[in-house]
């Protein structure tokens, strides 16, 4: 049970981090829609940031797992860290120089040609941010979530403030005080590029406060360790590129295959964006549970009762983003107006709950991922992956021409709903955790159930407050439908157990 608990108290760092961190930069959602409505900025915006993991999966290489996985051995301790940032130094830089190099022919493929200024702050951005990704790395093998959360944080308030002030306050000082020194620093029409600068000032913030991490660093290359390294991340880069193809990669998809003209093919994929923005709240505790597990489940694989403990991770897990699906789905009605301020792209709407769900495949497929992770089989994560790809891909091709992002949604749904069975079928083979199966698919049932039952009573009276009170009831009935069910887990539980009788 400790090491669940120290496992709770550094997702609940990473997760109170990742979720502050959210917020604030969610907040830009609304602000953004409203500051580009009726025209296809948001949707270039959401191109550019479709396009950049594909450069960060490229830059990264798969090494920051790497990093957890080789930190372990204690003859690596001493050279891994030196030996990772070496590598991805000199790597990062050429493929930096290429995207930049090839700005104009990555912009038109992506659907904005008359920006290429967007690619060459982009490829920036995710530089800096490989750089950075393994002091942060360290940070979390060293258990210092405290540290990570606060710079996490602090840039994206920095991040807000530098777009707010490019996009709101340099117009309005333009009007008012034209021959102002600080219109210096601006260009009336720049706009998606602003939102970029914000991004690259946060990066920068970013590298520049891990310098005590930094300077630790020295040129160093063990090549026989950076082969062992290259031959087990390569797997996990191809399941990044996959993995980014199911995610991110829609949207261009979107742009290229809808039959709208090129204009309001752009806006599609803004609706889209934005709506997709609603499923953010698994995403959230899917991330912060991910920078706590990594290390988390590395350290943890050495213990005889292993098996045990990522099963009862598992339990716990499924149960959260249960209950989030159900505050996400029943309550879409308030996010929609917190998250989306143009009513225009609320049509999207219908896509959010099977992006949940999509999502809560998602998170399931990274859990049940630790058993190639720890047995030297990451091939089989790029295998899996790439099917996902290829389900993606085939999808969008044949059926975005007839439904628009709906095909985008339901693709993303059937993607990660095949790699998590075929995951847990040929994990349980390799690697057999004893996952109560029945039970957490059970779970899932009731709450798709719940959404379903709520969704046909408002049809049938359309009132906001029968709606959230109805959402609350479900809500509240699931959670204590699960205690019931799993009194016994939860009064071992700390803090919490005390209270459950």
């Amino acid at each position: 049970m400790s090491s669940i608990k120290k496992l709770a108290g550094q997702t609940m760092w990473y997760g109170v981090s990742s979720i502050f961190a959210r917020f604030l930069n969610l907040l830009l959602t609304p602000y953004l829609t409203h500051q580009f409505r009726g025209t296809t900025e948001f949707g270039q915006m959401s191109l550019v940031y479709s396009l950049t993991p594909f450069l960060y999966t490229l830059t990264m290489f798969g090494f920051e797992t790497a990093y957890f996985r080789y930190i372990q051995k204690k003859e690596h301790e001493n050279d891994i860290y030196n030996t990772i940032l070496s590598s991805l130094t000199i790597s990062t830089t050429i493929i930096t120089a290429i995207t930049v190099f090839f700005n104009q022919q990555i912009a038109t493929f992506i659907g904005i040609p008359k920006h290429p200024e967007y690619i060459t702050i982009g490829a920036f951005i995710i530089a800096i941010d490989t750089i950075s990704t393994i002091p942060f790395a360290r940070l979390r093998h060293e258990n210092r979530p405290k540290k990570y959360a606060i710079i996490r944080v602090a840039g994206i308030i920095i991040n807000i403030t530098v777009t707010f002030l490019f996009l709101s306050v340099f117009p309005g000082l333009q009007k008012k005080h034209p021959d102002s020194i600080w219109l210096l620093l601006y260009s009336a029409g720049f706009g998606v590029g602003y939102v970029l600068i914000g991004n690259l000032t946060q990066s920068i913030f970013q590298l520049l406060v891990l310098w005590k991490e930094l300077i630790q660093f020295r040129w160093q290359l063990n090549v026989k360790l950076w082969k062992e390294i290259v031959i087990y991340s390569l797997p996990l880069t191809i399941a990044g590129f996959g993995g980014i193809i199911n995610e991110t990669f829609d949207r261009i998809m979107l742009q290229k295959w809808s039959p709208l003209p090129a204009d309001a093919a752009t806006i599609q994929v803004g609706i889209y964006s934005a709506c997709y923005k609603i499923s953010i709240l698994i995403s959230l505790f899917v991330q912060a549970f991910r920078m706590g597990a990594e290390p988390f489940f590395f350290k943890q694989s050495t213990q005889e009762d292993a098996p045990k403990t990522y099963a009862r991770v598992m339990k716990f897990f499924v149960i959260i983003i249960c209950v989030m699906f159900l505050i996400a789905s029943l309550y879409v009605d308030i996010w929609k107006r917190i998250i989306i301020r143009d009513p225009k792209m609320w049509e999207g709407l219908k896509v959010v709950p099977i992006l949940l769900f999509a999502n809560m495949f998602l998170g399931i497929y990274y859990n049940l991922s630790i058993w190639y992770r720890l047995s030297h089989k990451t091939t089989a994560g790029a295998y899996i992956t790439l099917m996902g790809a290829a389900l993606t891909l085939i999808i969008n091709y044949i059926f975005i021409p007839h439904f628009g992002y709906m095909a985008c949604a339901w693709a993303t749904f059937i993607c990660y709903g095949s790699m998590m069975a075929t995951s847990y079928k040929w994990g349980q083979k390799a690697y057999r955790i004893p996952y109560a199966t029945k039970k957490l698919v059970a779970y899932m049932v009731i709450v798709a159930m719940l959404y379903f039952i709520h969704h046909f009573l408002i049809g049938l009276w359309s009132n906001t407050i029968f709606s959230l009170g109805l959402a609350t009831i479900f809500t509240g009935a699931f959670i204590l439908f699960v205690i019931r069910i799993e009194r016994k887990e939860f009064q071992r539980l700390p803090y919490i157990g005390k209270w459950i009788k």
